[in-house]
């Protein structure tokens, strides 16, 4: 197994339904460790260069829209193979298909209220970090 370190956003509904607590205790209860933690306002500038990949859709605004409406919670989280297991722990991005005992399937509502945004890959959660996370910020 590989030790590895990999990005959390605690997204917005996350925040307005106090839930940042209950998802950290999940986090925590499988033996993560947090590396680096901080609350933060997004603004469309890193949103356009963190959804990239979507940027030109028609939808983006919305994404702006609901990942700037409060803070975010950041977190950077380390552990054996904690990219893929995060993605266990929260289940499907669609919240509609993600199963009870899982984050979102307890939690989340649809494709953007979904609690939770995970690092899909190592290189993604290596640029993700370098991205929410100045030098010196993770330990």
């Amino acid at each position: 197994m590989a030790l590895e370190t990999t990005l959390i956003l605690l997204k917005p509904d996350a925040i307005e339904k106090n839930l940042t607590g209950e998802v950290l205790s999940r986090f925590q209860k499988e033996g993560f460790t947090i590396r680096s933690i901080k609350m933060m306002q997004l603004d469309e500038a890193i949103l356009r260069e963190h959804y990239a990949h979507v940027a030109d859709k028609p939808f983006f605004p919305e994404i702006v829209a609901f990942m700037s409406k409060t803070p975010v919670i950041a977190l950077a989280l380390a552990g054996e193979e904690v990219i893929a297991r995060v993605r266990d722990l929260l289940g499907p991005t669609n919240s509609q298909l993600a199963p009870k005992g899982t984050i979102r399937g307890d939690f989340g509502e649809d494709m953007m209220t979904n609690v939770c945004h995970a690092s899909d890959s190592s290189e993604a959660a290596e640029a993700e970090i370098q991205r929410f996370f100045k030098t010196g910020e993770v330990f």
